[in-house]
């Protein structure tokens, strides 16, 4: 029986979220040595109108509280992350070091946002098939974005785009169509060149063999190779999220509790749906000594 930590994405950072980060960690010196006074402000409400701000805050606080697990011994066997998830995925499981993540991501959320300043994002259809969406997608000039669960899609595109066929998606019986606090088509090929120049900064970035685990949230597979996880990091903004596919691996290959760091419980609710057996938690709603207690279970168990 396997640990799984879990990684969310954009869409779930709030204001102050790095204000109530574990105490005990060196974190915060490690961000401001890389990335100086911004790091003051990353957090604040018009910093979080960036892409760039939003990214970085996810990846500090899945490093942050991945690492008071830790300290807690409530250790990974398994890491898998949703979109900019995957990055603090790689640090944890060790094949990224955290500095370098820090750059990388700061870059990749600079790209994103100047490939596409505004007018774009990401909207979630629920209560749907994936082959309801894409016939409402086709023609559209919008994407699959993601499959997070069998009837949770997001599409990617251009706001009014996205709108109308949100429109049409409730009509054909949706339950429900949000427009996601993401300000960029995240995961379509309308990000295929900020992608490619992402993948070539990572020429300059060496990367470990994983310690745990790296399972691909885009793809569902488990990859070891430190060029495949590069590669998986670099282009994740392009390809699709099969979030779905992922747990469902993850659960196949023994994992029987999944913890899911701040901020947030979006990705606890998509993984139980996916999983068969096994228990799904987010570290916001429940307490350190209550992970800890359920990890110990679960390695007894082993």
């Amino acid at each position: 029986m396997k640990i799984l930590f879990t990684f969310p994405g954009q869409g779930t950072q709030r204001a102050g979220m790095l204000q109530q980060l574990p105490q005990d960690g060196d974190i915060m010196p490690r961000v401001r040595a890389v990335l100086g006074d911004e790091t003051d402000s990353l957090d604040s409400p018009d910093a979080l109108k960036h892409t760039r701000a939003v990214q970085l805050c996810l990846l500090i606080a899945g490093v942050a509280w991945a690492q008071e697990l830790e300290r807690n011994d409530v250790v990974a066997d398994m890491v898998a992350g949703l979109s900019i998830g995957a990055f603090p995925a790689a640090v944890v499981a060790g094949a990224l070091g955290f500095e370098d993540a820090l750059r990388l991501v700061a870059l990749r959320g600079d790209l994103m946002e100047q490939a596409y300043p505004h007018g774009y994002g990401l909207t979630a259809i629920t209560g749907l098939q994936l082959g309801q969406v894409e016939q409402l997608v086709e023609g559209s000039g919008t994407y699959i974005a993601n499959i997070n669960a069998e009837q949770q899609i997001v599409i990617a595109g251009r706001d009014e785009e996205m709108a109308s066929v949100a429109q049409k998606a409730l009509a054909k019986g949706a339950q429900k169509a949000k427009r996601l606090a993401v300000s960029v088509p995240s995961h379509c090929e309308l990000l295929s060149e900020p992608a490619l120049k992402l993948q070539q900064a990572f020429a300059d970035v060496a990367l470990n063999r994983p310690r745990s685990t790296y399972l691909s949230g885009s793809t569902g597979r488990v990859l070891w190779q430190p060029e495949q996880i590069a590669d998986d990091l670099a282009l994740n903004m392009s390809r699709t999220v099969r979030w779905r596919d992922a747990m469902v691996a993850a659960n196949e290959r023994d994992v029987r509790l999944a913890i899911e760091m701040p901020p947030g419980s979006v990705l606890t609710g998509l993984t139980r749906q996916a999983f068969r057996e096994g228990d799904t938690l987010c570290r916001e709603n429940n307490s350190v000594g209550t992970i800890a207690r359920l990890a110990q279970r679960v390695k007894a168990a082993r």
